[in-house]
């Protein structure tokens, strides 16, 4: 893709004239639907990672917390949408834009009721690696225990303790929406995807261009989800799993006292 867009046509070789003309211009003329999808994209983006945070992340700690024989029944709810092809989504919702049209407009960010539910199965399995690496149960009965309530063991308790499984779970949202194309195209919305198409008829090494960009984009946000991933947990952590042998059989032998018996003491 990338060799393609600096061929010089009939005269052969390559050079950057199309890269330069394409930022030279500042997206105006016919590459201004780029600029309106682009924008559009962006807003879709972020209401989309605003409405996956507020309406899945304290359902599963809810689940995880409260009702932990629900677990399997959210997880098929929240897998579902990816083994529905988005031809047949699309056909479910028009009827339901019909309505939301009349209710909040025909403007774009509505789309992104429909972005919240396609990208439930990445987001949901992106927070629940984290979440199960954590004793939320425990932690809420500690801060309940002090007189926290459920608004303050979300925020200050539950979430600092799962904020990797959070931004991995905004990352991978944006980059899906960014890339997808066939609900915005069936539903006459316009987006990032769309426009590519609506340009690359007047100009196809336009569109490859920004393709590639959204390749560059989606492929620093997988380096960052790694990044953080790859973080060290804590200090304690750090240390190694010889060092903590060492301190469980010293634990063992009375020389660090054990948390039941700095209870004792």
């Amino acid at each position: 893709m990338l060799e393609f867009t600096m061929r010089r046509g009939l005269e052969g070789g390559y050079d950057l004239s199309r890269w330069a003309a394409v930022f030279s211009t500042g997206l105006t003329g016919e590459y201004k639907p780029i600029l309106t999808g682009l924008t559009n994209s962006l807003l879709l983006a972020v209401v989309t990672v605003a409405i996956m945070l507020v309406l899945l992340v304290p359902t599963m700690v809810l689940v995880r917390i409260r009702f932990p024989q629900l677990q399997r029944m959210l997880e098929f709810v929240c897998l579902l949408p990816i083994t529905i092809p988005a031809i047949v989504l699309v056909v479910g919702l028009a009827p339901v834009y019909s309505v939301v049209a009349r209710l909040f407009g025909s403007g774009v960010w509505p789309l992104a009721f429909a972005y919240g539910v396609i990208v439930l199965p990445y987001a949901y399995r992106a927070i629940q690696t984290n979440l199960q690496a954590v004793d939320v149960v425990t932690l809420s009965e500690a801060a309940r225990t002090l007189g926290a309530g459920w608004p303050t063991i979300l925020l200050r308790v539950v979430v600092p303790n799962i904020r990797r499984g959070l931004l991995a779970a905004s990352f991978i949202s944006v980059a899906v929406v960014l890339g997808e194309y066939t609900i915005a195209a069936l539903l006459n919305r316009v987006n990032l995807q769309t426009a590519l198409v609506i340009v690359s008829k007047a100009d196809p090494f336009v569109s490859i261009i920004f393709a590639v960009l959204a390749l560059v984009f989606a492929f620093v946000l997988l380096l960052a989800i790694g990044f953080i991933g790859a973080r060290g947990p804590g200090p304690s952590s750090r240390r190694g799993p010889s060092a903590r042998r060492r301190d469980a059989s010293a634990s063992r032998r009375g020389r660090i006292p054990t948390s039941s018996q700095k209870a004792r003491a």
